[in-house]
Protein backbone atom coordinates (compact mmCIF):
# COMPACT_ATOMS: atom_id res chain seq x y z
CA UNK A 1 0.00 0.00 0.00
CA UNK A 2 1.52 3.33 -1.07
CA UNK A 3 1.86 6.12 1.46
CA UNK A 4 -0.50 9.13 1.17
CA UNK A 5 0.71 12.25 -0.62
CA UNK A 6 -0.45 15.68 -1.74
CA UNK A 7 -0.61 17.12 -5.28
CA UNK A 8 2.63 18.52 -6.69
CA UNK A 9 3.01 22.24 -6.11
CA UNK A 10 1.03 22.22 -2.87
CA UNK A 11 2.29 22.14 0.71
CA UNK A 12 1.36 21.11 4.22
CA UNK A 13 2.20 23.64 6.93
CA UNK A 14 3.29 22.51 10.38
CA UNK A 15 2.06 24.29 13.53
CA UNK A 16 5.38 26.19 13.71
CA UNK A 17 5.08 27.30 10.06
CA UNK A 18 1.44 28.27 10.54
CA UNK A 19 2.28 30.35 13.62
CA UNK A 20 4.90 32.23 11.59
CA UNK A 21 2.65 32.67 8.56
CA UNK A 22 -0.17 33.95 10.76
CA UNK A 23 2.26 36.43 12.31
CA UNK A 24 2.93 37.81 8.81
CA UNK A 25 -0.77 37.82 7.88
CA UNK A 26 -1.78 39.48 11.17
CA UNK A 27 0.89 42.17 10.77
CA UNK A 28 -0.17 42.92 7.20
CA UNK A 29 -3.86 42.85 8.13
CA UNK A 30 -3.30 45.21 11.07
CA UNK A 31 -1.68 47.87 8.85
CA UNK A 32 -4.41 47.51 6.21
CA UNK A 33 -7.09 48.08 8.87
CA UNK A 34 -5.17 51.04 10.30
CA UNK A 35 -5.56 52.82 6.96
CA UNK A 36 -9.29 52.15 6.71
CA UNK A 37 -9.29 49.14 4.37
CA UNK A 38 -12.07 46.58 4.76
CA UNK A 39 -11.78 42.82 4.21
CA UNK A 40 -13.65 40.92 1.54
CA UNK A 41 -13.51 37.30 0.42
CA UNK A 42 -14.41 35.83 -2.94
CA UNK A 43 -15.09 32.16 -3.73
CA UNK A 44 -12.21 29.79 -4.44
CA UNK A 45 -13.92 29.04 -7.75
CA UNK A 46 -15.27 31.52 -10.28
CA UNK A 47 -17.23 31.03 -13.48
CA UNK A 48 -14.83 30.35 -16.34
CA UNK A 49 -16.51 33.20 -18.21
CA UNK A 50 -15.14 35.50 -15.48
CA UNK A 51 -11.59 34.12 -15.67
CA UNK A 52 -10.95 33.17 -19.30
CA UNK A 53 -9.34 35.79 -21.51
CA UNK A 54 -8.24 38.02 -18.63
CA UNK A 55 -4.65 36.76 -18.30
CA UNK A 56 -3.69 36.23 -21.92
CA UNK A 57 -3.37 32.95 -23.80
CA UNK A 58 -0.69 31.60 -21.45
CA UNK A 59 -2.75 32.49 -18.39
CA UNK A 60 -5.76 30.62 -19.79
CA UNK A 61 -3.60 27.50 -20.01
CA UNK A 62 -2.62 27.85 -16.34
CA UNK A 63 -6.19 28.03 -15.07
CA UNK A 64 -7.35 25.01 -13.08
CA UNK A 65 -10.70 24.01 -14.62
CA UNK A 66 -13.34 22.18 -12.57
CA UNK A 67 -15.36 19.42 -14.23
CA UNK A 68 -19.14 19.82 -14.11
CA UNK A 69 -21.00 17.60 -11.66
CA UNK A 70 -22.65 14.36 -12.74
CA UNK A 71 -22.26 12.90 -16.22
CA UNK A 72 -20.35 15.86 -17.62
CA UNK A 73 -19.82 14.13 -20.99
CA UNK A 74 -23.54 13.78 -21.71
CA UNK A 75 -23.74 17.12 -23.55
CA UNK A 76 -20.68 16.49 -25.70
CA UNK A 77 -21.54 15.48 -29.27
CA UNK A 78 -19.83 12.46 -30.80
CA UNK A 79 -18.14 14.77 -33.32
CA UNK A 80 -16.60 16.99 -30.64
CA UNK A 81 -15.68 14.00 -28.49
CA UNK A 82 -13.96 12.12 -31.31
CA UNK A 83 -12.00 15.26 -32.24
CA UNK A 84 -10.28 15.19 -28.85
CA UNK A 85 -9.77 18.96 -28.88
CA UNK A 86 -9.77 20.17 -25.28
CA UNK A 87 -10.66 23.75 -26.23
CA UNK A 88 -13.82 22.77 -28.08
CA UNK A 89 -14.85 20.26 -25.41
CA UNK A 90 -14.23 22.65 -22.48
CA UNK A 91 -17.48 24.63 -22.77
CA UNK A 92 -19.48 21.39 -22.47
CA UNK A 93 -17.66 19.79 -19.53
CA UNK A 94 -16.48 22.72 -17.37
CA UNK A 95 -18.18 25.94 -16.29
CA UNK A 96 -16.00 26.87 -13.32
CA UNK A 97 -12.33 27.25 -12.43
CA UNK A 98 -10.12 27.99 -9.42
CA UNK A 99 -9.19 31.66 -9.15
CA UNK A 100 -5.84 32.56 -10.73
CA UNK A 101 -5.34 35.76 -8.73
CA UNK A 102 -7.33 38.12 -6.50
CA UNK A 103 -7.50 41.00 -8.98
CA UNK A 104 -10.00 39.71 -11.54
CA UNK A 105 -12.35 38.40 -8.81
CA UNK A 106 -12.06 41.84 -7.16
CA UNK A 107 -13.06 43.54 -10.42
CA UNK A 108 -16.02 41.16 -10.73
CA UNK A 109 -16.95 41.86 -7.08
CA UNK A 110 -16.90 45.64 -7.57
CA UNK A 111 -19.13 45.48 -10.66
CA UNK A 112 -21.53 42.96 -9.10
CA UNK A 113 -21.85 44.93 -5.84
CA UNK A 114 -21.42 48.47 -7.21
CA UNK A 115 -24.80 49.56 -5.81
CA UNK A 116 -23.92 48.34 -2.32
CA UNK A 117 -20.40 49.69 -1.76
CA UNK A 118 -19.14 53.21 -1.10
CA UNK A 119 -16.58 54.72 -3.46
CA UNK A 120 -13.68 55.19 -3.18
CA UNK A 121 -13.82 51.54 -2.11
CA UNK A 122 -10.88 50.43 0.04
CA UNK A 123 -10.55 46.67 0.36
CA UNK A 124 -7.99 44.08 1.35
CA UNK A 125 -8.02 40.37 0.62
CA UNK A 126 -5.81 37.58 1.99
CA UNK A 127 -6.66 34.29 0.28
CA UNK A 128 -5.06 31.44 -1.68
CA UNK A 129 -4.89 31.34 -5.48
CA UNK A 130 -4.13 28.48 -7.85
CA UNK A 131 -2.06 28.22 -11.03
CA UNK A 132 -1.34 25.08 -13.05
CA UNK A 133 2.30 26.09 -13.39
CA UNK A 134 5.31 23.79 -13.39
CA UNK A 135 6.29 23.45 -9.70
CA UNK A 136 9.83 24.50 -8.81
CA UNK A 137 11.70 26.14 -5.95
CA UNK A 138 9.76 29.21 -4.84
CA UNK A 139 6.92 28.56 -7.29
CA UNK A 140 3.83 26.69 -6.18
CA UNK A 141 0.48 25.75 -7.65
CA UNK A 142 -1.31 26.93 -4.52
CA UNK A 143 -0.13 30.05 -2.72
CA UNK A 144 -1.45 33.03 -0.79
CA UNK A 145 -1.77 36.60 -1.99
CA UNK A 146 -2.22 39.60 0.30
CA UNK A 147 -3.80 42.36 -1.80
CA UNK A 148 -4.79 45.89 -0.86
CA UNK A 149 -6.62 48.12 -3.37
CA UNK A 150 -8.61 51.32 -3.50
CA UNK A 151 -10.86 51.87 -6.50
CA UNK A 152 -13.00 54.78 -7.62
CA UNK A 153 -10.54 57.68 -7.35
CA UNK A 154 -7.76 59.26 -9.42
CA UNK A 155 -6.20 60.96 -6.39
CA UNK A 156 -2.42 60.62 -6.13
CA UNK A 157 -2.82 60.63 -2.35
CA UNK A 158 -3.50 56.92 -2.68
CA UNK A 159 -0.10 56.37 -4.33
CA UNK A 160 1.41 58.02 -1.27
CA UNK A 161 -0.76 55.85 0.99
CA UNK A 162 0.49 52.68 -0.71
CA UNK A 163 4.07 53.79 0.03
CA UNK A 164 3.12 54.45 3.66
CA UNK A 165 1.39 51.08 4.02
CA UNK A 166 4.41 49.28 2.55
CA UNK A 167 6.84 51.09 4.82
CA UNK A 168 4.79 50.36 7.93
CA UNK A 169 4.35 46.66 7.15
CA UNK A 170 8.03 45.98 6.55
CA UNK A 171 9.08 48.15 9.48
CA UNK A 172 6.87 46.07 11.79
CA UNK A 173 8.29 42.85 10.30
CA UNK A 174 11.86 44.15 10.70
CA UNK A 175 12.72 43.92 6.98
CA UNK A 176 14.79 46.67 5.37
CA UNK A 177 13.39 47.66 1.96
CA UNK A 178 13.80 49.88 -1.04
CA UNK A 179 10.61 51.07 -2.74
CA UNK A 180 11.14 51.48 -6.48
CA UNK A 181 8.70 53.60 -8.46
CA UNK A 182 8.11 54.47 -12.08
CA UNK A 183 5.18 55.62 -14.21
CA UNK A 184 3.65 54.01 -17.27
CA UNK A 185 3.11 57.46 -18.78
CA UNK A 186 6.86 58.17 -18.55
CA UNK A 187 7.60 54.87 -20.28
CA UNK A 188 5.09 55.73 -23.01
CA UNK A 189 6.78 59.12 -23.36
CA UNK A 190 10.20 57.51 -23.75
CA UNK A 191 8.91 55.22 -26.50
CA UNK A 192 7.28 58.21 -28.18
CA UNK A 193 10.35 60.49 -28.27
CA UNK A 194 12.58 57.77 -29.71
CA UNK A 195 9.96 57.11 -32.39
CA UNK A 196 8.86 53.64 -31.27
CA UNK A 197 5.48 54.09 -29.53
CA UNK A 198 4.19 50.82 -30.95
CA UNK A 199 7.13 48.89 -29.48
CA UNK A 200 6.90 50.05 -25.89
CA UNK A 201 6.67 46.48 -24.61
CA UNK A 202 9.84 45.34 -26.41
CA UNK A 203 11.72 48.41 -25.14
CA UNK A 204 10.66 48.13 -21.51
CA UNK A 205 11.07 44.36 -21.30
CA UNK A 206 14.67 44.84 -22.45
CA UNK A 207 15.60 47.75 -20.15
CA UNK A 208 13.94 45.95 -17.24
CA UNK A 209 16.88 43.50 -17.47
CA UNK A 210 19.55 46.21 -17.13
CA UNK A 211 20.69 45.00 -13.70
CA UNK A 212 20.93 41.39 -14.91
CA UNK A 213 22.49 41.64 -18.38
CA UNK A 214 24.08 45.10 -18.36
CA UNK A 215 23.98 47.92 -20.90
CA UNK A 216 25.48 45.89 -23.75
CA UNK A 217 23.05 43.06 -23.17
CA UNK A 218 20.08 45.44 -23.24
CA UNK A 219 21.24 47.07 -26.47
CA UNK A 220 21.82 43.68 -28.06
CA UNK A 221 18.32 42.53 -27.13
CA UNK A 222 16.81 45.74 -28.52
CA UNK A 223 18.66 45.18 -31.80
CA UNK A 224 17.41 41.59 -31.92
CA UNK A 225 13.86 42.93 -31.50
CA UNK A 226 14.38 44.95 -34.66
CA UNK A 227 15.07 48.43 -33.27
CA UNK A 228 17.46 50.48 -35.38
CA UNK A 229 20.86 51.58 -34.12
CA UNK A 230 19.66 55.19 -34.33
CA UNK A 231 16.74 54.42 -32.03
CA UNK A 232 18.97 52.55 -29.58
CA UNK A 233 21.36 55.52 -29.53
CA UNK A 234 18.47 57.85 -28.66
CA UNK A 235 17.66 55.66 -25.66
CA UNK A 236 21.14 55.81 -24.11
CA UNK A 237 20.84 59.23 -22.39
CA UNK A 238 17.80 57.94 -20.52
CA UNK A 239 19.72 54.87 -19.30
CA UNK A 240 22.54 57.22 -18.20
CA UNK A 241 20.36 59.33 -15.89
CA UNK A 242 21.79 59.55 -12.36
CA UNK A 243 21.18 61.48 -9.16
CA UNK A 244 18.18 61.83 -6.88
CA UNK A 245 14.68 60.98 -8.03
CA UNK A 246 13.77 64.65 -8.38
CA UNK A 247 16.97 65.34 -10.33
CA UNK A 248 16.15 62.50 -12.72
CA UNK A 249 12.69 63.97 -13.23
CA UNK A 250 14.22 67.35 -14.04
CA UNK A 251 16.46 65.76 -16.67
CA UNK A 252 13.55 63.74 -18.05
CA UNK A 253 11.41 66.86 -18.45
CA UNK A 254 13.96 68.10 -20.98
CA UNK A 255 14.30 64.77 -22.79
CA UNK A 256 10.51 64.25 -22.97
CA UNK A 257 9.64 67.89 -23.69
CA UNK A 258 7.84 66.92 -26.90
CA UNK A 259 5.73 64.18 -25.28
CA UNK A 260 2.49 65.28 -23.62
CA UNK A 261 1.90 61.92 -21.95
CA UNK A 262 5.52 61.73 -20.79
CA UNK A 263 5.32 65.18 -19.17
CA UNK A 264 2.07 64.20 -17.45
CA UNK A 265 3.79 61.16 -15.94
CA UNK A 266 6.70 63.35 -14.76
CA UNK A 267 4.29 65.79 -13.08
CA UNK A 268 2.48 62.92 -11.33
CA UNK A 269 5.75 61.60 -9.96
CA UNK A 270 6.83 65.07 -8.82
CA UNK A 271 3.63 65.38 -6.80
CA UNK A 272 4.01 61.87 -5.34
CA UNK A 273 7.68 62.36 -4.39
CA UNK A 274 6.82 65.77 -2.92
CA UNK A 275 4.22 64.25 -0.59
CA UNK A 276 6.55 61.40 0.37
CA UNK A 277 9.41 63.81 1.18
CA UNK A 278 7.10 65.85 3.42
CA UNK A 279 5.14 63.05 5.12
CA UNK A 280 7.51 60.05 5.04
CA UNK A 281 11.04 61.50 4.92
CA UNK A 282 12.64 58.27 6.15
CA UNK A 283 11.08 56.16 3.38
CA UNK A 284 13.69 54.67 1.04
CA UNK A 285 11.94 55.48 -2.26
CA UNK A 286 13.70 55.70 -5.63
CA UNK A 287 12.68 56.49 -9.20
CA UNK A 288 13.64 53.48 -11.34
CA UNK A 289 13.10 54.09 -15.04
CA UNK A 290 13.72 50.43 -15.88
CA UNK A 291 10.73 49.31 -13.81
CA UNK A 292 7.89 48.09 -16.06
CA UNK A 293 5.62 45.56 -14.23
CA UNK A 294 2.88 44.32 -16.53
CA UNK A 295 2.67 47.16 -19.03
CA UNK A 296 -0.67 46.06 -20.49
CA UNK A 297 -2.23 46.35 -17.06
CA UNK A 298 -0.90 49.50 -15.37
CA UNK A 299 -1.59 53.01 -16.59
CA UNK A 300 0.13 55.29 -14.05
CA UNK A 301 2.49 54.87 -11.11
CA UNK A 302 4.22 51.50 -10.77
CA UNK A 303 5.58 50.22 -7.45
CA UNK A 304 7.99 47.40 -6.67
CA UNK A 305 9.53 46.58 -3.31
CA UNK A 306 12.81 44.77 -2.72
CA UNK A 307 14.56 43.88 0.49
CA UNK A 308 17.98 45.38 1.12
CA UNK A 309 19.03 42.45 3.32
CA UNK A 310 18.61 39.32 1.17
CA UNK A 311 19.40 38.63 -2.48
CA UNK A 312 15.90 38.10 -3.85
CA UNK A 313 13.48 39.48 -6.42
CA UNK A 314 10.63 41.76 -5.50
CA UNK A 315 8.63 40.89 -2.38
CA UNK A 316 5.73 43.23 -3.21
CA UNK A 317 4.49 45.14 -6.20
CA UNK A 318 1.59 46.98 -7.73
CA UNK A 319 0.48 50.18 -9.37
CA UNK A 320 -2.26 52.39 -10.80
CA UNK A 321 -4.81 51.07 -13.28
CA UNK A 322 -7.45 53.20 -14.99
CA UNK A 323 -9.98 50.61 -16.12
CA UNK A 324 -9.90 47.52 -13.93
CA UNK A 325 -13.66 46.98 -14.04
CA UNK A 326 -13.97 47.78 -17.75
CA UNK A 327 -13.54 44.07 -18.57
CA UNK A 328 -16.96 43.56 -16.92
CA UNK A 329 -18.67 46.60 -18.44
CA UNK A 330 -18.14 49.24 -15.73
CA UNK A 331 -15.92 51.86 -17.36
CA UNK A 332 -13.78 54.59 -15.85
CA UNK A 333 -13.07 53.03 -12.43
CA UNK A 334 -9.49 54.06 -11.69
CA UNK A 335 -7.69 52.46 -8.79
CA UNK A 336 -4.37 51.47 -7.32
CA UNK A 337 -3.23 48.42 -5.42
CA UNK A 338 -0.29 46.42 -4.11
CA UNK A 339 0.13 42.68 -3.61
CA UNK A 340 2.41 41.44 -0.82
CA UNK A 341 4.13 38.12 -1.47
CA UNK A 342 3.60 36.16 1.74
CA UNK A 343 5.85 33.26 0.71
CA UNK A 344 8.81 35.46 -0.19
CA UNK A 345 8.35 37.54 2.95
CA UNK A 346 8.37 34.29 4.95
CA UNK A 347 11.62 33.17 3.30
CA UNK A 348 13.28 36.53 4.03
CA UNK A 349 12.21 36.50 7.68
CA UNK A 350 13.31 32.90 8.12
CA UNK A 351 16.75 33.61 6.62
CA UNK A 352 17.20 36.71 8.77
CA UNK A 353 15.73 34.99 11.88
CA UNK A 354 13.19 37.77 12.37
CA UNK A 355 10.32 35.73 13.79
CA UNK A 356 9.65 36.52 17.47
CA UNK A 357 10.48 33.75 19.92
CA UNK A 358 7.57 31.71 21.23
CA UNK A 359 5.25 32.19 18.25
CA UNK A 360 4.58 28.46 18.07
CA UNK A 361 3.78 28.27 21.78
CA UNK A 362 0.02 27.71 21.86
CA UNK A 363 -0.18 26.67 25.53
CA UNK A 364 1.13 28.73 28.45
CA UNK A 365 0.67 26.15 31.17
CA UNK A 366 0.06 22.39 31.45
CA UNK A 367 -1.79 20.92 34.44
CA UNK A 368 -0.27 17.62 35.47
CA UNK A 369 -2.91 14.87 35.84
CA UNK A 370 -2.87 12.65 38.95
CA UNK A 371 -6.40 11.27 38.47
CA UNK A 372 -9.12 10.98 41.09
CA UNK A 373 -10.04 14.03 43.18
CA UNK A 374 -6.86 15.82 42.16
CA UNK A 375 -7.95 15.61 38.52
CA UNK A 376 -11.26 17.31 39.36
CA UNK A 377 -9.47 20.10 41.26
CA UNK A 378 -7.18 20.55 38.24
CA UNK A 379 -10.15 20.72 35.85
CA UNK A 380 -11.75 23.44 37.97
CA UNK A 381 -8.49 25.43 37.92
CA UNK A 382 -8.27 24.85 34.15
CA UNK A 383 -11.68 26.49 33.76
CA UNK A 384 -10.54 29.50 35.84
CA UNK A 385 -7.41 29.86 33.71
CA UNK A 386 -9.47 29.84 30.52
CA UNK A 387 -11.89 32.42 31.94
CA UNK A 388 -8.87 34.62 32.72
CA UNK A 389 -7.75 34.37 29.08
CA UNK A 390 -4.74 32.12 29.79
CA UNK A 391 -4.05 29.32 27.32
CA UNK A 392 -3.90 26.11 29.34
CA UNK A 393 -4.48 22.38 28.99
CA UNK A 394 -4.50 19.29 31.20
CA UNK A 395 -2.72 16.06 30.32
CA UNK A 396 -5.49 13.60 29.38
CA UNK A 397 -4.31 10.63 31.47
CA UNK A 398 -2.85 10.04 34.90
CA UNK A 399 0.48 8.63 33.71
CA UNK A 400 4.00 9.06 35.07
CA UNK A 401 5.05 12.66 35.65
CA UNK A 402 8.15 12.15 33.51
CA UNK A 403 5.96 11.47 30.46
CA UNK A 404 3.79 14.49 31.20
CA UNK A 405 6.84 16.75 31.63
CA UNK A 406 8.26 15.42 28.35
CA UNK A 407 5.01 16.39 26.67
CA UNK A 408 5.35 19.93 28.04
CA UNK A 409 9.00 20.15 26.93
CA UNK A 410 8.24 18.89 23.41
CA UNK A 411 5.47 21.47 23.01
CA UNK A 412 7.65 24.20 24.56
CA UNK A 413 5.06 24.85 27.30
CA UNK A 414 6.85 27.16 29.76
CA UNK A 415 4.93 26.25 32.94
CA UNK A 416 3.31 23.24 34.57
CA UNK A 417 0.97 23.14 37.58
CA UNK A 418 1.22 20.21 39.97
CA UNK A 419 -1.83 19.43 42.10
CA UNK A 420 -1.24 16.35 44.22
CA UNK A 421 -3.10 15.27 47.37
CA UNK A 422 -1.51 17.92 49.61
CA UNK A 423 -1.98 20.72 47.07
CA UNK A 424 -5.64 19.82 46.50
CA UNK A 425 -6.28 19.90 50.25
CA UNK A 426 -4.41 23.16 50.97
CA UNK A 427 -5.39 25.17 47.88
CA UNK A 428 -1.72 25.99 47.29
CA UNK A 429 -0.62 24.63 43.93
CA UNK A 430 2.92 24.10 42.67
CA UNK A 431 3.78 26.23 39.65
CA UNK A 432 6.90 24.90 37.94
CA UNK A 433 8.99 26.92 35.49
CA UNK A 434 9.99 24.37 32.84
CA UNK A 435 12.91 26.47 31.65
CA UNK A 436 14.83 26.79 34.93
CA UNK A 437 13.10 24.17 37.10
CA UNK A 438 12.07 26.65 39.81
CA UNK A 439 8.89 25.82 41.73
CA UNK A 440 6.69 27.89 44.02
CA UNK A 441 3.43 27.25 45.87
CA UNK A 442 0.70 29.71 44.96
CA UNK A 443 -3.07 30.12 45.21
CA UNK A 444 -5.18 29.99 42.05
CA UNK A 445 -5.46 33.79 42.11
CA UNK A 446 -1.68 34.21 42.44
CA UNK A 447 -1.03 31.78 39.57
CA UNK A 448 -3.45 33.65 37.31
CA UNK A 449 -1.86 36.99 38.21
CA UNK A 450 1.64 35.64 37.52
CA UNK A 451 0.76 34.03 34.20
CA UNK A 452 -1.11 37.08 32.94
Amino acid sequence: MSSPSIPKGTRDFTPVEMARRNYIFDTIRGVFKLHGYLPIETPAMENLSTLMGKYGEEGDKLLFKILNSGNYLSDVSEEVYSGKEAGKMLKFISEKGLRYDLTVPFARFVVQHSNEITFPFKRYQIQPVWRADRPQKGRYREFYQCDVDVIGSNSLLYEVEMVAISGEIFSKLGIGITILMNNRKILSGIAEVIGESARITDITVAIDKLDKIGRDGVNKELAEKGLSQQTITKLQPILDLEGSSLHKLEQLSVILASSEIGLKGIEEMRIIFGFIAELHPSANVELDLTLARGLNYYTGAIIEIKTTQVQMGSISGGGRYDDLTGIFGLKGMSGIGISFGADRIYDVMKELQLFPAGLEQATSVLLVNFGGNEEMVSLKLLRELHEAGISAEIYPEAVKMKKQFSYADNKKIPYTIIIGTDEAASGLYQLKNMLNGEQEKLTAEEIIAKLK
